[in-house]
């Protein structure tokens, strides 16, 4: 299984709103050797750390894809850049954030081997962690070995994280 986490808390070149950005984000993945098999519910999430920038909405996606992982994480950042993305500042408001977070359970830890998986801050994200619960309930990490539930009900509630 291959899993990516999409997000976004700002308006997209055009003026879209964050979930209209997730959404034609998707679609622009068909367009890349991308093929979206399913999508969680969307969620709107208190920025991490806390901060005074607008709330994200946020979901994950199980893809699938004849690229490699190194490959893949370029086209994302590819997507992201086509839709106005700026890499400058750690946890900056941003239009979108497409992370690869899961990659057919492949342990990479050194990034020198190409992009760190699992990705390395999933199982502390509520953000992640509730919409993968719901896409993808039998999923394990591959290294902590625990379900999505499990690594939900392991995170502090300290961010909120809504049903849009």
């Amino acid at each position: 299984m291959i899993i990516i986490g999409l997000g976004s808390n700002l308006p997209g070149r055009d003026g879209a709103p964050p979930a209209e950005t997730l959404k034609l984000a998707l679609a622009r993945l068909s367009d890349c050797g991308v093929e979206v098999i399913a999508v969680s519910p969307f969620y709107k999430s208190e920025p991490v750390p806390k901060s005074d920038q607008p709330w994200f909405v946020n979901a994950v996606a199980q893809i699938e894809t004849e690229l490699g992982p190194e490959d893949l994480l370029t086209r994302l950042h590819e997507v992201e850049e086509v839709f106005g993305r700026a890499r400058r500042i750690r946890n900056e408001a941003r239009i979108l954030d497409l992370d690869l977070l899961d990659y057919q359970g492949q342990v990479t830890p050194n990034p020198r081997a190409g992009p760190v998986l699992p990705h390395p801050r999933m199982q502390q994200r509520r953000f992640v962690l509730k919409p993968l619960a719901d896409l993808a309930p039998e999923w394990r990490h591959p290294v902590l070995g625990k379900s999505a539930k499990e690594l939900l009900d392991e995170v502090p509630e300290e961010y909120q994280i809504v049903l849009l």
